[in-house]
């Protein structure tokens, strides 16, 4: 299978032909590579990535964009670090290495931002300054002296920044660059003076760039014929080009989530290597498939398929496949949740389906006991995660479900709209549950005294939560049960979203394709305002204006009638109806409190997200594993 096999890149070998991205993860202390990246790269370095791109580091102390990015001047013991730990299993290691410029962030560095030209962020609405020939100059040398000390560090050599967040690019697109210096007459200049220098410090090392071959605004950006003329004009200076798409105007096409077909590069990646000679070029865009990534390399589109998200999911990705094992892989189903971390909030990278991944090395399992039998009630993400974890100890387990399939809350979630990709999670968690010879019991309730006196983990969900709106009369569903049944009375359906996160908005969305008359009532002055926290935001609204639904914002539901809702404006309390058949509520669940007692986990606990569910059920089933013997 190519997809495991060599591949010569530039002066190195690579093992295989995957790559594991630059990609944020706030695991540094202050901005230099810690010992918490070393232990994240390490594991896929082991699971048999070919080649590793650290997180880019800013290569100028003017470019600060996030708390913890880190800065190429304090990060040569880290690279270090690194390289030491990958070289045992032979991966290719490389810095990554940029400067955010206009879309980076004033708030940590207090200085003003760094630009083309005085052109303001679209997103941050903040103006740049326009850099000069001497700040030219520091960029240039910057860029130079980080890949002079990558390599020193005993790296293999470093890759570029010229994707979406990335000065470069913004040098090389009419959207930013508006000079009528000579940066401005040849955009591609700058680009090709910090390749030469860049080439210069690491000789025969390798050299990558991540180039946006497609900026989504052909009026002024960077069009596909354009990325062309650059990729042919600094193709002798570069070992591989990685194709990517977007722009500050496009900021959730490089990395969108689950509502976009994964290889969605495809096309783009196969022009481009059709028309560029010379340099190895990588596919990017949410290819999270081995079979997907093994069909870009057999038909030509790709040399090199950049897996990042699937190798936070599963470090082992290359090295089950080569094993013969594509179906263990643990699926990367793309939702953004917790491995897109540059936000205010400050989170360490992971993954909803594999909690410990950002955790290399943090989590305390304790000492196996003996083996015995565990009873786990409730087959939903954290039970079977829960009996997954039990039976990889040695234990005897069964999972006691009172629905007819395992599941739980995960398959509910995978019938909201644009969110089928979840069900590959509860699909795996299944066939490793039954792999592994856990024994499943399903159609039945297990009450109190079934515990008595045996080992036992509850993970039994969630049940419908408090409404703070009166009923008079008026059906209402709450979203579960509208996930589980078959039809719903004709007639309008209002959507009451609370919380402001994927459900409502999904759940409209689902409504809508199914031909209903549909609104969804928010609070807020946005639909879904979560959905900023996974890059889901703008595509969300404008999908749910697309479908028609109605957008009720700054709204809350005070009386269910008959026939109607009636709402009322947060801000002047003037209150008017909407014509509504049934209301869908989409709020808060509380803790389904049976059976009581127990060592418990999930949403029977508090009702939150699939990566809390899975994350309890793993940490409670290694409390009973570092057990002496006592129940």
């Amino acid at each position: 299978m190519r997809l495991t096999e060599g591949l010569r890149l530039g002066s190195a070998d690579a093992p295989s032909r995957v790559l594991f991205g630059p990609h944020e993860t706030n695991l540094g202390r202050g901005r230099a590579i810690s010992d918490r990246h070393v232990a994240y790269y390490q594991a896929r370095a082991a699971g048999g990535a070919g080649v590793i791109v650290t997180e880019s580091a800013s290569v100028h102390a003017s470019d600060w964009p996030y708390e913890r990015a880190p800065l190429a001047a304090e990060c040569a013991p880290g690279w270090a670090a690194v390289a030491e730990a990958c070289r045992p299993h032979g991966t290719v290691v490389l810095a990554g290495l940029g400067h955010s410029g206009a879309q980076g962030s004033s708030a940590f560095s207090q200085q003003v931002l760094w630009g083309p030209s005085r052109i303001p962020d679209v997103v941050s609405r903040e103006l740049p300054m326009e850099i000069e020939q001497e700040q030219i100059d520091e960029l240039v040398a910057g860029f130079g002296a980080a890949a002079a000390s990558a390599v020193r560090a005993g790296l293999h050599g470093v890759e570029l920044e010229a994707g979406q967040f990335s000065l470069l690019r913004q040098f090389l697109s009419g959207l930013t660059n508006q000079r009528s210096d000579g940066y401005g007459e040849d955009r591609k200049r700058l680009l090709h003076e910090v390749l030469t220098a860049v080439r210069d410090a690491v000789g025969e090392g390798v050299v990558g760039l991540r180039l946006s071959c497609d900026e989504l605004a052909p009026w002024a950006g960077i069009t596909p014929e354009q990325a062309t003329e650059i990729a042919q004009a600094v193709s002798d200076l570069i070992d591989y080009l990685v194709v990517v798409r977007g722009s500050a105007m496009a900021i959730s096409a490089t990395r969108p989530d689950l509502h976009t077909e994964p290889g969605f590069n495809s096309d783009l990646c196969h022009q481009i290597r059709q028309a560029v000679s010379g340099p190895q070029v990588v596919l990017q865009g949410s290819v999270v498939d081995p079979g997907q990534a093994q069909q870009a390399l057999d038909d030509g589109v790709a040399d090199l398929v950049e897996m990042t998200r699937a190798q936070i999911a599963e470090p082992r990705l290359v090295e089950l496949v080569r094993s013969g094992q594509p179906g263990r892989v643990r699926p990367c189903v793309l939702c953004n949740q917790k491995c897109r971390v540059r936000d205010n909030r400050n989170p360490i990278v992971s993954c909803i389906g594999e909690p410990f991944s950002g955790h290399e090395g943090t989590e305390q399992i304790g000492v196996p006991s003996a083996p015995r039998e565990v009873l786990v009630v409730g087959g939903g993400p954290a039970g079977m995660e829960a009996a997954r974890v039990l039976a990889l100890a040695g234990h005897a387990v069964e999972i006691v479900e009172r629905g007819q399939r395992l599941g739980g809350s995960l398959l509910l979630a995978a019938k909201v709209g644009g969110r089928e990709r979840l069900r590959r999670l509860a699909d795996w968690l299944e066939a490793e549950v039954r792999r592994l010879g856990v024994r499943v019991t399903l159609g039945t309730e297990i009450g109190d005294a079934d515990l008595i006196g045996r080992d036992v983990m509850v993970a039994t969900g969630s049940i419908p939560g408090p409404r703070a709106y009166q009923d008079f009369g008026g059906e209402v569903l709450d979203v579960a049960d509208l996930l589980a049944r078959e039809a719903l009375p004709e007639g309008p359906v209002v959507v009451v979203d609370p919380i402001g996160d994927a459900v409502g908005v999904g759940v409209a969305e689902l409504l809508a394709e199914q031909g209903r008359e549909t609104a969804i009532v928010t609070q807020d002055q946005v639909v879904g305002t979560q959905l900023a926290l996974t890059g889901d935001l703008a595509d969300a609204n404008g999908r749910l204006q697309r479908a028609g639904v109605r957008l009720e914002k700054r709204s809350l539901l005070r009386e269910v009638h008959p026939g109607h809702v009636v709402l009322e404006d947060v801000f002047t309390a003037q209150r008017h109806e909407v014509p509504c058949a049934v209301v869908v509520h989409c709020g808060h669940r509380l803790p389904n409190p049976e059976p009581a007692g127990a060592l418990r986990a999930g949403d029977c606990v508090a009702p939150r997200t699939i990566h809390e569910a899975i994350l309890e059920g793993r940490r409670a089933a290694h409390r009973i594993t570092a057990l002496e013997g006592a129940r």
